[in-house]
């Protein structure tokens, strides 16, 4: 599985699930409370601007939905791509990836 307590030496090289769920819960209030103030701001301002903002916190919480399922089936952590595990320093910065760093720039 690729959420465990393990450590090497004293970092550590994963996430609990509960960390993990923890980090996503904050990552959808955080897009959530972005919506209502992009909402908000639409009223008076660009609506082209404000489209695009909207659409692209609504993709972000669609792979935040995403990784809550990922913990769920025992997935999150691990590279989609490649297979290999994410460090957990960037789940820690980016909770929601599905990806590690080589294969998001082969993405890209």
């Amino acid at each position: 599985m690729s959420l465990d307590t393990s450590q090497a030496g004293t970092r550590r090289e994963r996430l609990t699930a509960h960390e993990a769920l923890q980090r996503l819960e904050h990552e959808r209030s955080s897009r959530l409370l972005q919506l209502r103030a992009l909402g908000e701001v639409a009223a008076g301002g660009e609506e082209q601007v404000m489209s695009a903002q909207k659409d692209t916190v609504k993709r972000v919480l669609g792979e935040v939905e995403d990784a809550v399922a990922r913990v769920r089936d025992g997935s999150y952590g691990v590279c989609r791509n490649c297979s290999e595990a994410i460090p957990v320093e960037r789940l820690e910065i980016l909770p929601h990836t599905p990806f590690c760093v080589p294969c998001q720039r082969n993405a890209a």
